[in-house]
């Protein structure tokens, strides 16, 4: 139990935030109740005057906090912080690309988690405890697959988590992925749109493509070299951020990424020296910074993928340049596929309640009269088609895809 009254000073991160969510950031073991209640009875102070829970504070100020709260709400101590073994530090250590005051950039190496979950000792987060210091420990603003390498931005600050969070659900940042794929897309420079769900009875382990319940999903994809039909060297940029997004979009066009068996299963995996682990990196991370100018971090790519390069005979020197920025979808664009979205909506209903009008029960279960005898529905001879297509698949860039344009492979 903490016995003295302490003082902190307000720093530039924390400028404009509220008092409670202050305490949330640097005494989490402060419950809200017992902020309320300090508040309440005049024993926080900010600059020497009373403050309540909503007074937003400004960098510099001095606030006073008075004695206790190292005890939970639940009456508990709080866990004291884990010490980190030797080894683990130097593991940290060695991943880091860069770092500032603001972020610290590491190149997560395959096989080690983001964060932990049932039954896992090691994870990054887990390791962050290596740049604390006497500082706010360091907090991750996005996560890659325990399986994928590459780029991983951890914010240094409160202040910074928040600025970089909004940057990433704003898809603002530019994130830039290289795979080998198996096979070869037929189209070389296209755009993937398929919506993805969790795939039932898996426990949310496992996505896959739900054109009626999931979430829109955008990957733009190019490929940047191939090794005749056998595979190819993709990059690949999410235009959005879903669960395992580029997996299961590579995965559905036909070209699964080499040694990701969770979406490709044995067809996942090529014979001959090329290695059974997934080759999946986060190539390149393009963000604003809170100091303003941009940061770009490119991460080297580990062993076993190199080494696959290699023996396809890819250059990496190829994959230097940027790829071109997507063209942006107008409001008037916006408003026609709502429009667009909302007839072809209309269409099926209507073909729904034509074809329970049809019954041999002759009921009309909508409550509305019956259509014309014969009149046909979606789907059956001599009807209209279905005006929503089960798969859009892959298409070129700012437009739809040809007749026959589409990659090869089963969606």
């Amino acid at each position: 139990m903490t016995e003295a009254v302490r003082q902190f000073t307000v720093g530039h991160d924390d400028d404009g935030v509220r008092l409670d969510r202050w305490f949330k950031r640097h005494l989490p073991q402060v419950g809200f109740a017992m902020v309320s209640r300090w508040a309440r009875t005049g024993q926080i102070r900010v600059d020497g005057k009373r403050a309540d829970v909503d007074t937003r504070l400004e960098a510099g100020q001095v606030l006073r906090v008075p004695p206790g709260g190292d005890v939970k709400a639940d009456g508990k101590p709080a866990r004291p912080k884990r010490e980190l073994t030797e080894e683990e530090i130097e593991l940290a250590d060695s991943m880091v690309l860069t770092q500032d005051r603001a972020a610290i950039v590491l190149n997560k190496p395959p096989g080690l988690a983001t964060q932990g979950g049932s039954g896992m000792k090691q994870h990054v987060d887990g390791l962050l405890d290596a740049f604390a210091n006497d500082g706010p420990r360091p907090r991750l603003v996005h996560r890659l697959d325990k399986d994928t390498s590459g780029v991983l931005l951890i914010a240094r600050t409160p202040g910074s988590a928040a600025f970089f969070s909004k940057r990433f659900s704003g898809r603002s940042a530019k994130k830039i992925y290289w795979a080998l794929v198996v096979g070869v897309p037929s189209i070389s420079d296209g755009m993937i749109e398929l919506p993805i769900a969790k795939q039932p009875g898996t426990g949310g382990e496992k996505m896959h493509v739900d054109e009626e319940g999931g979430q829109p999903a955008r990957t733009r994809y190019r490929v940047l070299d191939r090794a005749g039909n056998r595979a190819a060297w993709v990059e690949l940029h999410p235009l959005t951020g879903r669960t395992h997004q580029l997996r299961v979009h590579m995965a559905a066009i036909g070209h699964p990424i080499v040694g990701d068996g969770k979406y490709g299963g044995q067809d996942a995996f090529l014979s001959g020296t090329i290695s059974r682990k997934m080759h999946l990196h986060a190539r390149r991370l393009i963000i604003e910074h809170p100091d303003g100018a941009p940061l770009d971090v490119t991460a080297p790519l580990p062993e076993h993928f190199a080494n696959s390069m290699a023996n396809l005979g890819f250059d990496e020197a190829d994959g230097a340049e940027l790829p071109p920025a997507p063209p942006e979808a107008t409001k008037a664009d916006e408003k026609r596929a709502a429009k667009a979205h909302a007839k072809e909506y209309r269409k099926e209903r209507r073909g729904e309640r034509r074809k329970r009008s049809d019954s041999p029960s002759g009921r009309v279960r909508s409550g509305k009269p019956a259509g014309k005898p014969g009149s046909k529905g979606p789907g059956k001879p001599g009807g209209k088609p279905s005006g929503r297509p089960t798969c859009p698949g892959a298409r070129k860039p700012g437009g739809s895809a040809p007749r026959g344009s589409s990659p090869r492979g089963k969606r």
